[in-house]
Parts: C-alpha cells; sequence; structure tokens
C-alpha cells in the first residue's frame, strides 16, 4: 500500500468526520450484535417452558422483553447504518473532487513536452476510472473494514466470555482464509494493474477515432477500425476474465469455510450441551454469530480486492502527480511586459525526437515592430513562436525580453502579455462567443464583436442562424478551415495583448481575405510586436524585418524590398508565388 499513503493528506483534511463515521460505524455494528444474543435468551426461555421450569406467562414477558430488544437493536442499526454511509461515503465523494482536481491541475501545469509523450486517453483514464478506484478504497473499503473489524472484535470477544471452547473451534477455519487472501491478493495486484492499462489504451483508441472520424469515412475504413477495436477489445476482454477468475475464488472459499465452521459448532456445541457444559440457545446464537461473519469474512476478500486495485491505480495517478514541469515559474517579482524581444544565438533542440530546431539564432524586434519569419516547413519558425511563450526553455543562448532574461519574468505575467495563434486553431465545444471571450473572461458582447470585425469573420458569424450563440462541434468541427482560425485570431486580439504570435494562420483563407484581415491587424498593431509565421510573402511583406530560416538557421533577414533584390530562396518564393497570382 505504498502508493496509497498520498491518500493519507486527505484522510488527515477530513479527519473529523472520518472519526465521526468511524464511530457511528462501530455503534452500529454493536447494535446488530445484540441480535442473536436475545435469540439465544428466546431459546433457552421456550425451552425452560417445555420443561416447566417457567410458566405461560413468564415466558410471554421474556418474549416480549427480548422481541422488542430485537427491534429494537435492528432499528437503530439501521439508523446509524444510514448515519455512516452519510459520513464516511460523502468523505469519499469529497477526496475523489479533491484528487481529481489535484490531478487536472498537475496535467496543467505539465509542459508542453509531456504532452507529446502521453496519450490523451490514458490521461483521461487516469483522472476518471483509476480516480473511481482510489474513491473505493477511501469510502466503502475504509467503512466496510471497520465494520469487519468492529463485528469480530465485539462478536468474538463475547462469543469467548460465553463458551471459549466452541469459539476456538468456531473461528479455527479463518486463519486458512487470510493466507488464501494473502495469495489472492498479490494476483490481483498484478492482473488489476494489466487491466488498467488496457483500459487506457481502449479509451485512447476510441478517442482517436472519434476525433478523426472524417478521415475514416473519408477513407473508408470503417471496416478495418471496427476490426483493429474488436481486436484491442477482446485483448481487454480476456485480462478482466483473468482478474474475474482470480476474484471468484474468494466467494467459493469462504463458503468452504463458513459452513465448515457451522459443522464444529453443530458438532462440539452438541457435545458440550450434552455434557452439560452450555445452553441449547448457546448454539443457536453461534451458528447466528457464525453466519453473521459470514458477510465480513466475504468483505476481507472484497476489501482486499479494492486496495489492490486501488494500489495500483494510484500507482499510476503517482506516475504523473509526482514530474515535475520542465516549465516552472522562477520569479516571484511582477513586471510589466513591453515586447522588445531579444534572442542571443538561441539553440533548441526537441528532447522527445532529437531533431535540432534551431541554431544559434539571434535577431531583435522592438515594441511596435512587425518581424516576419519565413522558411521551408520544419525550418524551425514555429519553434521560435513556443520559445518566445516559454512553452519551452532554452538549452543555449539567452532570450530577454525588456533586456531581462525571460525566465526572470514572472510566468503569469510574461504568457498574460502573449495573443498566440496556433498553426492548428483549436477551438472549445462551446459557443463562439465563449471561444472569442476565451481571451478575456470579462469582455463585453461589443467587444467580441469588434475582434470578429479586425479578425474579418463578423459577416459569417451573423450568417449563422444563431450568431455568435452558435454551439461549436468538437475541435470546431461546425466552422471551415479559414473561419476557425479567423475565430481563433478574434480570440488572440480580444486579448490585446503586449506580444502578437502569428503561426501561419492565415493559410487556410484566400488572399483577398488575407490583405482584409492583415490592413486590420495594421491599424491595431501600434506599440504591439508582432511575430509572423507564414509561407505566402504576401503576409509578411510589410513586415519591420524579414527572417528566411533553413534547418535551423537564419539564411537571409532585412526587409521585402531588401529580400526581393538579393539572389536566394526569398527571392525565389516571391517570384514563384508572383507567377501563380497572374495565374490565378
Amino acid at each position: 500500500m505504498k502508493a496509497l499513503q498520498y491518500v493519507n493528506k486527505f484522510f488527515y483534511k477530513y479527519r473529523g468526520r472520518l472519526i465521526v463515521g468511524l464511530l457511528i460505524t462501530a455503534i452500529a455494528t454493536i447494535f446488530r450484535i445484540v441480535v442473536p444474543a436475545k435469540i439465544g435468551d428466546s431459546v433457552d426461555s421456550i425451552k425452560a417452558y417445555i420443561n416447566g421450569t417457567v410458566d405461560y406467562s413468564e415466558l410471554t414477558q421474556l418474549l416480549a422483553w427480548d422481541i422488542g430488544m430485537i427491534m429494537g437493536a435492528a432499528l437503530l442499526s439501521g439508523f446509524f447504518t444510514f448515519l455512516m454511509r452519510q459520513t464516511i461515503i460523502v468523505v469519499s465523494r469529497n477526496i475523489e473532487y479533491d484528487l481529481k482536481n489535484e490531478i487536472f491541475a498537475q496535467y496543467q501545469r505539465l509542459s508542453l513536452s509531456f504532452y507529446k509523450k502521453n496519450r490523451t486517453g490514458d490521461l483521461m483514464n487516469r483522472i476518471s476510472e483509476d480516480v473511481g478506484k482510489v474513491r473505493m478504497y477511501a469510502g466503502p473499503a475504509l467503512m466496510y473494514s471497520t465494520t469487519t473489524m468492529t463485528l469480530f472484535i465485539v462478536a468474538i470477544s463475547y462469543m469467548f466470555y460465553t463458551a471459549p471452547t466452541l469459539t476456538l473451534y468456531a473461528i479455527a477455519p479463518l486463519p486458512l482464509l487470510s493466507v488464501g487472501i494473502y495469495k489472492l491478493s498479490i494476483a490481483i495486484h498484478k492482473r488489476s494493474t494489466v487491466v488498467q492499462k488496457y483500459l487506457s489504451e481502449l479509451t485512447t483508441f476510441t478517442q482517436e477515432r472519434f476525433s478523426g472520424i472524417s478521415v475514416i469515412k473519408a477513407y473508408s475504413l470503417e471496416d478495418r477500425t471496427q476490426g483493429e477495436f474488436e481486436i484491442l477489445a477482446n485483448t481487454s476482454k480476456e485480462k478482466n476474465i483473468d482478474l474475474t477468475k482470480v476474484q471468484a475464488l474468494f466467494f467459493p472459499l469462504m463458503i468452504l469455510l463458513i459452513g465448515l465452521s457451522n459443522v464444529l459448532v453443530v458438532y462440539i456445541g452438541g457435545k458440550q450441551y450434552i455434557d452439560g457444559l452450555i445452553d441449547f440457545g448457546t448454539i443457536v446464537e453461534f451458528l447466528i454469530y457464525v453466519n453473521m461473519l459470514t458477510w465480513p469474512v466475504a468483505i476481507v476478500g472484497w476489501v482486499s480486492s479494492m486496495v489492490q486495485q486501488a494500489e495500483a491505480s494510484q500507482k499510476r495517478i503517482n506516475e504523473f502527480l509526482n514530474q515535475n514541469p520542465e516549465i516552472v515559474n522562477q520569479s516571484e517579482e511582477h513586471r510589466q511586459v513591453h515586447g522588445a524581444i531579444v534572442f542571443d544565438r538561441v539553440s533548441f533542440t526537441y528532447a522527445d525526437t532529437g531533431i535540432k530546431a534551431l541554431d544559434e539564432v539571434s535577431f531583435t524586434v522592438d515594441p511596435g515592430e512587425t518581424l516576419a519569419i519565413i522558411g521551408h516547413t520544419g525550418s524551425g519558425k514555429s519553434t521560435i513562436l513556443e520559445l518566445i511563450a516559454r512553452l519551452y526553455d532554452l538549452e543555449q543562448g539567452q532570450y530577454l525580453l525588456d533586456k531581462v532574461r525571460a525566465q526572470e519574468h514572472h510566468l503569469a505575467d510574461l504568457r498574460g502579455a502573449i495573443g498566440y495563434v496556433p498553426q492548428d486553431a483549436f477551438l472549445f465545444s462551446e459557443s463562439i462567443a465563449e471561444n472569442i471571450r476565451f481571451g478575456a473572461k470579462d469582455a463585453t458582447l461589443e467587444q467580441i464583436q469588434q475582434a470578429a470585425k479586425t479578425a474579418f469573420v463578423h459577416h459569417n458569424i451573423e450568417g449563422f442562424d444563431k450568431g455568435y450563440d452558435t454551439i461549436l462541434g468538437e475541435r470546431g468541427i461546425t466552422l471551415s478551415g479559414g473561419q476557425k482560425q479567423r475565430v481563433s485570431i478574434a480570440r488572440a486580439l480580444i486579448k490585446n495583448p503586449k506580444i502578437l504570435l502569428l503561426d501561419d494562420c492565415l493559410s487556410a483563407v484566400d488572399t483577398e481575405t488575407e490583405e482584409a484581415i492583415l490592413n486590420n491587424l495594421s491599424k491595431i498593431k501600434e506599440k504591439k510586436t508582432t511575430v509572423i509565421v507564414s509561407h505566402r510573402v504576401s503576409t509578411v511583406k510589410n513586415a519591420t524585418k524579414i527572417l528566411v530560416l533553413d534547418k535551423g538557421r537564419i539564411i537571409q533577414q532585412g526587409t521585402h524590398n531588401e529580400l526581393i533584390k538579393e539572389k536566394g530562396y526569398y527571392k525565389e518564393l516571391y517570384e514563384k508565388q508572383l507567377i501563380e497570382k497572374e495565374l490565378s
């Protein structure tokens, strides 16, 4: 249970409720134990009446008292059982809530490289299925363990007090059960880990296929995808069956040993009754107690299974909770960001692929200026934007923001001053207005509309039946590629950032729309540092400075007018795109 020690802090947080819940659990169990004793007394009273020791009037009074005690104990036990569930089970739900929030917060803290190494389905499974397993440990397992311990302590203590020899025979099979449970628990732990692993794979597979359903349909891959799903689902089913086979041994083992206890009680108890050592009612009591212990004995197996599964799940959760984000806030000092950016001999290699994206790149861009970056695919253009936003940290060189190392800026201040439009525009499954408001949560409808007008998408939105209240499908599938890009631009603009990063975000719009957007942007770019990545010369021609990258190195730089006069990649691209425009 080493991994489950992480949950102890939540137990401490809710210690007050848990202590009350455990006390209530003990009280509810004690009232349950009254019932067999009173049934035994009733049997002895009837036997006394048969033997003529008591008359009918006395028997009626004795039975009425015993029946009243049995009913009262049952009602009180039921009442305290209700309170028990209202305390311990509610606490387990609170722990589940806290743990999910903690995992989600950790997911948001972890760096971008983490998400390149881990699959979405696995992340989802750990925050849902695995947390659910841990909740069973924090709630039902704790509750039933307390019930079992209380029942064993009180019932067996009373049994020893009543008939020590008979008690020893009655509980003799229990050590065998303990050994069996220990062996089975080891097997359950191993198989639970495998089951959770395959459940993650199944979740990942379905999540990816649903996200890419348009590709599956376009390539007519439904049958192939169904076959792959069936293979994965069948493997998952077999692993679950393997786990169930081990779990299924608990109940037959429990029934066998409880049956053996019943036989011993009847045989040994009968002999002691004949010898005059115990009353006949004691045998009845012991039979009820032994069978009353049936559920707790079964619970031992069930709880053991729950704990083993929770241990496996918490171990998987801890793998992520114990990871430290690569990008951390290194300064508590808050500075206002103005947007003066300096890259001095910056080099960067992606750890997951080993690809060197940048090789001693240097440039300067001041507030109010526009830096454009152009080059072949994979030349390192997007990497520069990711480094500016500190989605990654440098390995060589310096990145200065307002003449201060980027790491010395508070991370929230740095990113709060940036409006970032990624190459692959991502929209959430909410209304268009909420997607734009994502950049400024307090934005009014007028501000949202103004941002949409600047991004040249307002007229498209107005054309929808519900306008800005139109709910988008997953990843914005309701909109076209160009509309998604422009809504994403509006989301960045409404933030009124000091630094505007545009990563090839006009690739899906026509040249007329592109020109309209660039004209609108030129009106609001004063005192903003703008960095534009593009494959189009028409997008970057008005920039203050243009960088041409190739294999992570700057091979050309200057203004548009300077570069078209210089032999090289930029001039060739310009002439090629000029011909394409004339032909179109």
